[in-house]
């Protein structure tokens, strides 16, 4: 089964779908003129300016729901994956798809919010609902529900789960099955608790960790800033092909650094969208530019960092792709009898520097960081279950079922091996973005012409610009023709 599943997970993360997701990422860029620099500074204003209403999140809980599910394993145990199979260049190709799906990433998260629904008093939306309304291809949508639901509800949480318990056996010696026995109580008092509670917890868990951590990685690197300007030529000449012992591996450098980054910052993938429907504000642009900075917080930031902590210790060791036993260049500060990969890389980096401190640290980063992402992939998964069965005695079991069903999976793959829950994941990442990409393509007219729109409005000096999808032609909006979302 372990290598039907690996079969599965490299024949669709082929070169045709690597090139796929930065040529579309390239497009919408132009597209858009580059939005992900020229909004910078509305990205982050934004982030403070919506509030909440009984129906809709706040835009920074909606930001810090989507950067719950960005940030998490891929962050630190991914990028150590990328630097051990792809050499130190996957980290330049990770910036590249996270520069680039930001625009992608504003596209996807503005359908969401133009498309929503009111389900049960709160907004819902995502893929599945502007492939629907937009395209009004019923069996496309439905097929993007079942997938989504499959891939969250059952390929991604593992990989998370099995992170923290990797992370924990090594700092702690913990027991796997407790701490996944852990995991999963902690996740049923959560998601037994609807949207808003997972918002919440979301919202101060989230920024806590992030700063907490980027203060470490930027700790790290003033201990050892002479070493700074070799890290980044390392980076560089590996991405390039014209370091001696790395040239050899570009092609995997940017496989691995394409796949680790949309596993990391979900650009594309189609699973944002579901939190940035779920937000109140007056103009979908709004929410969009928002989603397109998470996307930097998650890669430029947090992956940014540990890339640096593993990098300028020399914590890490590059394998040969296919054959994993084959050493293709070390890192020379990686203790010896150390032959597996993930967050023990970023464990032992920060122990280099802070003796005792960086093995527990990085288990509790991870445990936050990976909880939290599962929570994310239980409501979009919820949010896919209310679009198939509406809110009707149906949905009531279906969510129900859901909630048992990514409960014993996660306890499940958590006690498996890290390969079999990485392929898992990669399955379904995988299967979102493809048909996300192919969908929000299609759909490029609507979002950009909602972009065209907000441009307009704060050109001609519009304090607050508002959605008013009657004027722009986009049909079958629903949640955008009250007194409330257009004052």
């Amino acid at each position: 089964m372990a290598e039907i599943i690996a079969a599965i997970s490299s024949w669709i993360w082929g070169w045709a779908f690597v090139g796929f997701c930065l040529a579309t990422g390239l497009y919408f860029s132009f597209r858009t003129r580059f939005l992900q620099v020229r909004y910078l500074r509305t990205m982050v204003s934004l982030l403070f300016r919506g509030k909440s209403s009984q129906s809709g999140i706040s835009s920074f809980q909606a930001f810090v729901l989507a950067l719950s599910g960005r940030v998490g394993t891929g962050n630190i145990a991914g990028v150590a994956t990328a630097i051990a199979l792809g050499g130190p260049g996957a980290v330049f190709w990770m910036w590249v798809i996270a520069f680039l799906g930001a625009g992608t990433a504003y596209v996807e998260a503005s359908l969401g919010q133009i498309y929503k629904e009111k389900i049960d008093g709160n907004y819902r939306g995502g893929p599945a609902y502007y492939i629907l309304k937009g395209m009004g291809a019923r069996w496309y949508a439905v097929a993007f529900a079942v997938i989504s639901i499959l891939s969250l509800g059952i390929f991604m949480p593992g990989v998370q789960a099995n992170a923290i318990c990797n992370a924990f056996d090594t700092a702690f010696a913990m027991d796997v099955r407790l701490t996944a026995g852990i995991i999963v109580f902690l996740l049923s008092l959560i998601i037994f608790g609807g949207v808003k509670r997972i918002a919440r917890v979301a919202e101060i868990i989230t920024p806590f960790m992030a700063i907490a951590y980027l203060l470490i990685a930027l700790t790290i690197l003033a201990l050892n800033y002479q070493h700074i300007p070799a890290m980044f030529m390392l980076i560089l000449k590996s991405a390039l092909g014209v370091h001696p012992a790395l040239g050899g591996i570009t092609g995997a450098a940017i496989s691995m650094g394409v796949k680790r980054g949309i596993f990391s910052n979900e650009a594309g993938q189609g699973s944002a969208p579901h939190a940035a429907a779920a937000a109140e504000v007056s103009h979908p642009a709004e929410q969009g530019f928002v989603q397109a900075f998470s996307v930097y917080v998650d890669t430029l930031l947090v992956c940014s960092a540990t890339a640096f902590i593993i990098l300028i210790t020399g914590m890490y060791r590059v394998y040969d792709s296919a054959a994993a036993t084959n050493i293709v260049a070390d890192g020379l500060g990686l203790p010896a009898g150390i032959n597996e990969y993930g967050p023990v890389y970023t464990q032992l980096a920060i122990d280099a520097h802070i003796p005792g401190f960086g093995s527990a640290f990085v288990a509790l980063a991870l445990f936050f960081f990976a909880f939290t992402t599962i929570m994310s992939y239980y409501f979009q998964a919820e949010t896919n279950v209310y679009f198939l069965f509406r809110k009707n005695k149906t949905s009531v079991y279906a969510v129900n079922t859901l909630r048992l069903g990514i409960l014993c999976i996660t306890f499940f793959t958590a006690i498996n091996t890290m390969t079999l829950a990485w392929d898992m994941a990669d399955i379904g990442v995988g299967l979102m973005a493809w048909f996300n990409l192919i969908a929000i393509l299609l759909l490029q007219k609507v979002a950009l012409k909602t972009f065209a729109d907000y441009e307009d409005q704060v050109k001609r000096g519009v304090a607050k610009p508002a959605f008013h999808p009657e004027k722009l032609n986009i049909k079958n909006v629903s949640e955008w023709n009250t007194t409330e979302n257009n004052s």
